[in-house]
Parts: C-alpha cells; sequence; structure tokens
C-alpha cells in the first residue's frame, strides 16, 4: 500500500513521462503545460489510484483515469478563472490574465479532449468508467451554474447549498475513487460506498472551508479571514444566518451592501449570535461521520482502507 504522498509522486512521474502536451502550434499548448506544471496537491487523480489499490494493485489503466480526471479539474479551473475574471491561480497569474482569452478558451478545450483522450486508452471496464466519467463531468458543470445563479439570489436554500457544493466539488471526488475501485473489479456495492465515501468528504471539506475562512487562525489559516464576508459570497454561514433572522432581515441585508473596515468584525457577531458557527460545526461532524462509515463499510482488509482513512483524517482536521 502506497501513502498519499507516494501515490502523488507516482502520479507525477507518469504525467511527466506521458508528455501531454508536447506539441504545436505553441500558443495552444504552452497554456496547458502552464496550468499543469502550477503547484498542485494532486488530491483528485491520488484518490483515483487509491481507490484501485483498496482493490488490488495500481494498474496502468488507473493512470489513464487519474489523468483525465486532473486534465478535466484543470480545464474546468480554466474556465471558471474566466467566467470569475480572477486574475490568480495558486499565488500565479491565471491563464486567461497570463496568454489571454482566446488563450485560455482554446486550451481549456485541449485539455478536455486530452482528458478523453486518455481514458480511450483504459483496456478494462471502459464503458463503465465513461459513463461514470461523463455523469460527473455534466453534474460538475450543473453545479458551477448553480453557484453563478447563486450569486444574484437571497433567498438560497441550504439544501440548495449543498446540492450545489455536492456538485461542484464533491462528485468528482467521488467520481475518482470509484473510478480506481472499478478498473480493479471491485464489485457495485464496495465501489458505491466508496463513493458515498468521497462525496461526504467532499462535502465535509467544503464546509469547513466556510468555517475557516469566517472563524479561522489567520496564521494557520495562511491567508486573511473573512474574505467570503466582503465578497457577499453564498456560504452555508450566510445562507443559515439569513434563514434564522428572517423575522429582523435589516441587520444582514445593511452588512452586504456594506463596504466598511469593521464588516467582517460585525457579520461574525450575527453569525455568533445565530448560533451557525456552531450549526456549521455539528454538520462538518455529520458529513464526516458518513463518510467514514461507508469507508468502514467496504468488504477488505482493514489495512487496505487505512491510507484514505489517514488522508480523510488529516483534510478534516487542517488548519489551511
Amino acid at each position: 500500500m502506497h501513502s498519499f504522498k507516494e501515490i502523488v509522486a507516482l502520479f507525477e512521474d507518469y504525467i511527466s513521462k506521458e508528455g501531454l502536451f508536447d506539441r504545436s502550434p505553441e500558443n495552444l499548448y504552452e497554456p496547458c503545460r502552464y496550468i499543469m506544471s502550477l503547484a498542485a496537491k494532486r488530491v483528485r487523480p491520488a484518490l483515483c489510484l487509491m481507490g484501485s489499490e483498496v482493490f488490488g494493485d495500481v494498474n496502468e489503466d488507473s493512470f489513464h483515469s487519474a489523468a483525465a480526471i486532473e486534465l478535466f479539474h484543470n480545464f474546468t479551473l480554466i474556465h471558471d478563472d474566466i467566467m470569475d475574471e480572477a486574475p490568480l491561480r495558486r499565488g500565479n497569474a491565471t491563464v486567461h490574465t497570463k496568454y489571454g482569452l482566446t488563450a485560455g478558451i482554446l486550451s481549456g478545450d485541449i485539455m478536455l479532449i486530452r482528458a478523453y483522450e486518455e481514458l480511450a486508452k483504459v483496456s478494462k471496464h471502459q464503458a463503465d468508467v465513461l459513463h461514470l466519467f461523463n455523469t460527473t463531468a455534466r453534474e460538475v458543470c450543473e453545479g458551477q451554474q448553480l453557484d453563478m445563479d447563486f450569486e444574484k439570489r437571497n433567498d438560497v436554500s441550504v439544501e440548495e447549498y449543498i446540492n450545489m457544493i455536492a456538485l461542484k466539488t464533491s462528485v468528482l471526488l467521488a467520481c475518482s475513487l470509484k473510478m480506481g475501485a472499478l478498473l480493479s473489479s471491485a464489485d457495485k456495492t464496495d465501489a458505491d460506498q466508496l463513493y458515498a465515501f468521497g462525496k461526504n468528504l467532499g462535502l465535509a471539506f467544503q464546509l469547513q472551508d466556510d468555517y475557516l475562512d469566517a472563524f479561522g487562525d489567520a496564521n494557520k489559516v495562511g491567508k486573511q479571514v473573512g474574505g467570503d464576508i466582503k465578497a457577499n459570497k453564498k456560504t452555508f454561514l450566510l445562507i443559515k444566518a439569513i434563514e434564522l433572522t428572517k423575522d429582523n432581515p435589516e441587520r444582514i441585508g445593511q452588512l452586504l451592501k456594506s463596504d466598511a473596515d469593521t464588516k467582517v468584525e460585525e457579520m461574525l457577531d450575527v453569525y455568533k449570535e445565530a448560533g451557525v458557527d456552531a450549526l456549521c460545526r455539528t454538520l462538518i461532524h455529520e458529513y464526516s461521520e458518513k463518510a467514514f462509515k461507508s469507508l468502514a463499510a467496504i468488504n477488505v482488509e482493514k489495512e487496505r482502507t487505512a491510507p484514505l482513512y489517514g488522508l480523510a483524517t488529516y483534510l478534516l482536521q487542517r488548519d489551511k
């Protein structure tokens, strides 16, 4: 069994040897090489390889699928940054900022095409893998659209928000794990349990992001807290606070319109008074427990799921 760090090293070695974008014209492929070279945790492809190793050995098919997942993920990042007009990605200039809007659109398209070229190399269970990948790709796009729609609404429910983050973030983690499982011939029940583990882990992780952005220690989180509050971003904390104060909405309404230096501090007071900080922690715990319950239900020796258990524990106890 490999650790997460070892799995990432194996994946980096694979994509460096593949020469994914060693083609011309240079202006098309250089932006692809650029975003793939930026510092990244490679969580999704690593989960695919770790999913394979739960039920067997890391194999060539799982490397192809892991590459497809990482290519798709970076494709979405390029296009999301265009939609968000974001200047930075991983501390560096975004692709469209560095190379131009046209390059951002075309290089993103090429990355999606290369993802399917990698999947075309899969020799076993290809139909199941393609179906899962296509379903997930569609869901991620649906999640992105919902996220954009929510920017224009102040009546988003908690249920709608949970569905959005599941689609935008969680399903790709779940897909990564299940694809790996399928490529090691896991049975349907076990593959579905691994999918449920990934989906609930993703929900807990995103909710923890919401919480840390508001209540984290800036020195540990590695960034100034309160960014979501300043941007009026729809998070669990804001949505739940609006719900719990709907009989007296003026205070939150005024803060959403404010650009005062005290905005973050005042909104945090609202969150604490409404108790949404504690509610968020409770929900993180609930989704974490669901994830670990699914992982424990998989019918393999416990040492085969130990690396995933360790990774999940690390992610959910992180300060950044």
